[in-house]
């Protein structure tokens, strides 16, 4: 059979099938490291946790932060949750970039060239926070995110001590933030339902309120199925 014959067979006659998986929520996860990573270098930066020791909290970020919101990210984009997958994909690598940096630098220094790229992540930060907005809880974090690497951005060029102890305080927040989110999307998670305040609107509400039809409307046109991104 000549090939465009075989592909108007398979038009005509042919079944597509998408196949979806359920799957736990990876969100809680990745909040859960973002909420260990900022409040370690929060804790360095209010001065409780001597420069000295930064390496162990550099290690945090790399081995434990860094990983898990990695698997977040692609988990995220395979939930077809691509503010989510987008977040934590900018995360991840900012986290990364940070370990790796108090790694190998002297304890104590600054790094003009670590803070350029910090409020690069910020203004990176922002997008999944706007198109977030459905998930507010969510898009909260993302956006409290963004501004903690613009005031630690600042202080890594300025060298100040003033934006040292507001990146440290912005941490801090960050980290409350973030454990909130990871228990509420957690206990919605397990229980079927809200039990603590996420703020769900529009089709982020739908998406845990309605059923099967809901789910996979304009599933044709998303990323994966249709031919382009």
């Amino acid at each position: 059979m000549p090939a465009h014959t075989g592909a108007q067979a398979a038009g005509r006659d042919g079944v597509a099938r998408v196949v979806l998986r359920p799957m736990g929520s990876p969100l809680p996860l990745g909040f859960l490291g973002l909420a260990l990573a900022t409040t370690a270098f929060g804790a360095m930066e209010l001065g409780w946790v001597p420069a000295a020791q930064g390496r162990v909290v550099a290690l945090a970020a790399l081995l434990f932060t860094a990983p898990l919101q990695f698997l977040v990210a692609i988990l995220g984009f395979l939930a077809r949750d691509s503010v989510a997958g987008a977040a934590m994909g900018v995360l991840s690598g900012t986290w990364a970039v940070i370990g790796g940096v108090t790694l190998t630098s002297a304890p104590g220094t600054t790094n003009p060239a670590l803070g350029v790229v910090l409020l690069t992540a910020a203004a990176a930060m922002l997008v999944p926070a706007l198109a977030g907005l459905p998930k507010l809880v969510a898009a909260v974090v993302m956006a409290l995110s963004a501004i903690r690497f613009a005031i630690t951005g600042v202080f890594e060029i300025t060298a100040s001590s003033g934006w040292r102890t507001a990146a440290g305080i912005a941490g801090l927040v960050l980290a409350v933030v973030a454990y909130y989110a990871a228990l509420a999307f957690e206990l919605e998670d397990a229980h079927g339902r809200a039990l603590l305040p996420v703020a769900r609107r529009g089709r982020a509400r739908t998406a845990v309120r309605g059923d099967l039809h809901d789910q996979t409307k304009g599933l044709a046109h998303e990323a994966g199925v249709r031919e382009q991104l």
